[in-house]
């Protein structure tokens, strides 16, 4: 289906815990650095957990966000903060992409698809308030569209002229993986031209913090050291850490991007998914499901598993999650150790939620680039079974590498599994 003319990522574009853009999100990264602190969004004393990824506003950092670089002011009010990160995130995407079409056939078959996990949370928490505090009244008519999943899709649609088909996976956190996915689709269905494609969350709010904590779903070990929390792999990881950001990724064929004059910087070769029917929360204890994501992936992008070079995993500092998907990895890849490289790169940006898969497409298309594998923070005891592989603890490592495949996993029982190859 791709092979002949494959599908390339032509821009990307990055908002997380590590600033905002590519260039910085990858630099901090490779530096070791964590974007986990301690939560100032609102008052944590009751919370068991104190710590969070938020996105460093421009004020304190100088590669943070500020949304009047990409919104104006008196569109803000129409828009919650995850909309608000989508369209970040998108600007730099679609600049590195070289794509602003202005006539109406090539915007017909421009598709947009944003995902997330939860979308604008925080508007709903804030609109219940308002109904018990001051009546339905006082509500502003922008509250629903502000909330609404697919309004970051919405957004980036009307801001662009982008008429292609449109769309917003809400699969929890193998969302912005399962747009990538579907993106593809849509190109190779000749739906569309180009698609641009991602994730985009920002619900560190008490409500979500308070309904993960009830289900011990959280780190809350390391409060008096954020940057230890989220640790994947290793025997001290108590729980995730709740985060927040957008990633979006402008995919077209080969020879749409020739024909255009734009450069490709990685091929997305394979994409699967399936579901383990298993468990509302927990995934299948092998990995089972898990497994046939990754073997779906494989297939697509005609790869066996001795090509692969490096996993970015899905793994997000759960005891339970982060087994499974070892146990996944270890039947997909039984003839592997110390030459295959999987770290998770949540030990630096936390879990993103629906946007996760998509942050992490970006650091895949990175370290193809560059040669370097993202190091695994916080790796002091790693669990027997992951230690199999290298785990690049503490600090990144040069290694020449083909081919990435990076996995999305999420409540429900969903999985999505991509493989990315070097550009041609």
């Amino acid at each position: 289906m791709f092979s002949d003319d494959p599908i390339v990522i032509t821009g990307m574009g990055a908002v997380s815990p590590l600033g905002v853009g590519v260039d910085v999100n990858w630099s901090r990264l490779i530096a070791a650095r964590s974007g986990i602190v301690a939560n100032t969004r609102f008052d944590t004393e009751a919370y068991g957990c104190k710590v969070a990824g938020l996105v460093p506003a421009k004020a304190d950092d100088p590669d943070g966000f500020d949304p009047l670089d990409f919104i104006e002011a008196k569109e803000l009010k129409k828009m919650d903060l995850f909309i608000q990160y989508s369209l970040g995130a998108t600007d730099e995407a679609l600049r590195q992409a070289g794509w602003a079409p202005g006539d109406e056939a090539a915007q017909s078959r421009t598709g947009v698809v944003i995902a997330t996990g939860v979308g604008g949370f925080p508007a709903i928490t804030d609109a219940v308030k308002t109904v018990e505090a001051r009546g339905p009244r006082r509500l502003s008519p922008f509250t629903v569209p502000s909330f609404l999943p697919n309004l970051a899709a919405g957004h980036v649609a009307i801001r662009y002229g982008f008429h292609g088909p449109s769309g917003c996976p809400v699969t929890a956190c193998a969302a912005s993986a399962q747009a990538i996915g579907d993106g593809m689709r849509m190109i190779a269905f000749n739906e569309a031209d180009i698609v641009v494609c991602g994730g985009t969350d920002a619900c560190v709010d008490p409500v979500s913090i308070g309904g993960f904590g009830a289900a011990r779903a959280l780190s809350t070990h390391y409060n008096d050291d954020p940057a230890a929390a989220s640790r994947p792999f290793d025997k001290g990881h108590d729980g995730f850490v709740l985060s927040e950001g957008a990633a979006t990724v402008v995919i077209e064929r080969l020879s749409h991007a020739r024909a255009r004059g734009a450069e490709p910087l990685a091929v997305v070769a394979g994409y699967g998914t399936s579901t383990d029917a298993h468990h509302l929360t927990a995934g299948h204890p092998e990995g089972r499901y898990a497994a046939v994501a990754m073997r779906s992936a494989l297939a697509m992008a005609k790869l066996d598993a001795a090509e692969i070079d490096y996993i970015n995993a899905h793994s997000t500092s759960t005891p339970v999650g982060d087994a499974a998907e070892i146990a996944a990895i270890g039947s997909v890849f039984p003839e592997r150790g110390k030459d295959l490289a999987v770290t998770s790169t949540k030990s630096a940006t936390g879990h993103l939620l629906g946007a996760a898969g998509a942050i992490e497409a970006v650091f895949s298309v990175m370290a193809l680039r560059d040669g370097i594998i993202p190091p695994g923070l916080n790796i002091h005891d790693p669990e027997a079974a992951a230690d199999r592989y290298d785990l690049a603890p503490l600090a990144a490592k040069k290694k020449p590498i083909r081919h990435v495949l990076s996995n999305g996993f999420g409540f429900g029982g969903v999985n999505a599994a991509l493989v990315f190859a070097k550009s041609p």
